[in-house]
């Protein structure tokens, strides 16, 4: 299984920067992984929803072919890591509680889950 991360814009946070590279190796160890991060709008307000969802859409579509696709939304289906692993394992790869996380800080929770969800698939043992 490959696997193609791609979302707007570059982590800033440098610890979460870290955190996010760290997971990114340890998933590169189980399966091949590659995150691609592509333009993010900038300088809109929140009112400019739809333009600001037009321009990163533009990005996204551009590295996004015949992939099997999973957005993290608010209102997505929600899954245990277990599932998660059953998901992955089927399809070839998204989850958070209901609860609200910048987007840096959801990127490292998806990463963390991916790699939980590799070391499940692949028999190995994980802390919880």
């Amino acid at each position: 299984m490959k696997l193609k991360i791609v979302w707007p814009g570059k982590t800033r946070n440098r610890s979460l920067k870290e955190l996010q590279d760290a997971y990114l190796q340890k998933i590169n160890k189980l399966e091949r992984c590659e995150l691609i991060e592509t333009k993010e709008a900038r300088g809109l307000t929140e009112r400019s929803e739809k333009r600001i969802l037009a321009i990163e859409a533009s990005g996204l579509e551009k590295h996004i072919k015949d992939d099997y696709i999973i957005c993290l939304l608010d209102k997505g289906k929600e899954m245990n890591s277990e599932e998660f692993a059953h998901f992955l394992e089927e399809k070839g790869s998204n989850s958070t509680r209901c609860m609200t996380f910048s987007h840096e800080l959801t990127r490292i929770v998806l990463l963390e889950q991916i790699y939980r969800s590799l070391t499940i698939n692949h028999g190995r043992q994980y802390a919880k």
